[in-house]
């Protein structure tokens, strides 16, 4: 009687162990890659998509990618914009809550001006230039995160261009965002 109580105790002892290894593992787990799609710019002739690595508990790293579509309905002169961003979190869940972030952007919009040719009584002529421009900005947001990993998320950012620009309407720049996505 005592070898099989013993044999049962033993089996129960290594079935236990290895549960417990198995909760440890899914604990430890944590979605660190985010996929966004600002849903505010596809709404006003723009595409805009978001890359996020969740670094930790408090801060991530990402890139977001904008292209203008419908220039008709984008009233805005950017023509893209690559933007990498570092963001600082300050909610109690992981890598979620408000955050400020500090951001690059290498932009290309167009620059419109005018010029006079040296004929008497000519009309001025329109210049269209695409300018190519690299700016540096701070941002603010909320995000919050669904347990199945649904994100969403509001942001907004401003920064300065930091090359020359010859229209003082391009020395400034702006992020904004309704961002949906997912956690993965």
């Amino acid at each position: 009687m005592k070898k099989p109580l013993l044999l049962l105790t033993l089996l129960l002892s290594i079935i236990s162990v290895n549960a417990q290894e198995e909760t440890d593992k899914t604990i430890n787990f944590v979605k660190k890659n985010e996929v966004k799609l600002n849903s505010v710019m596809l709404l006003a002739g723009a595409f805009e998509a978001i890359y996020e690595r969740n670094l930790n508990q408090e801060s991530s790293v990402g890139v977001s990618v904008f292209v203008a579509f419908d220039e008709d309905s984008f009233d805005e002169s950017y023509n893209y914009y690559i933007s990498p961003y570092y963001r600082v979190f300050f909610g109690k869940k992981y890598a979620a809550g408000f955050f400020i972030e500090g951001f690059g952007m290498l932009n290309s919009f167009e620059n419109n001006y005018y010029t006079y040719e040296n004929t008497f009584n000519s009309p001025p002529v329109l210049i269209e230039e695409d300018e190519t421009n690299f700016a540096l900005g701070i941002g603010l947001g909320g995000k919050w995160v669904t347990s199945g990993g649904f994100v969403f998320e509001l942001n907004g950012g401003v920064g300065r261009n930091l090359l020359d620009v010859n229209d003082e309407d391009n020395q400034l720049v702006a992020k904004f965002g309704f961002n949906l996505g997912y956690r993965f």
